[in-house]
């Protein structure tokens, strides 16, 4: 009975799917870097707008980036971090041993 679920509880329930789950994982670095320029523009105070002005990118492209239609480039990404007063760092982690 999903209506009564709670979306966190729900998603839990589907990650339990070995192909969910694959195909959950398989996005995670997207909606890393999707979440990422989001909290850095709403952390400087910065609308979508503004932050076209300060980096010569369209508004429309800084929407279609935000919401996972189009994918950065790491010169873009650039743009953006400067945009914000920010540097761009990308690091490697170890991955996560699977869970049995």
């Amino acid at each position: 009975m999903v209506n009564n679920m709670r979306y966190d509880d729900y998603l839990q329930e589907q990650l339990k799917n070995p192909d969910v789950k694959k195909e959950w994982d398989d996005l995670q670095p997207e909606m890393d870097v999707i979440r990422a320029m989001i909290d850095a523009r709403i952390k400087n105070n910065l609308t979508q707008k503004e932050l076209a002005a300060r980096t010569g990118i369209d508004q429309a492209d800084i929407s279609k980036l935000e919401n996972g239609t189009r994918n950065p480039s790491l010169k873009l990404l650039k743009r953006l971090a400067h945009g914000m007063g920010m540097q761009l760092k990308i690091e490697f982690v170890p991955m996560q041993p699977l869970k049995k």
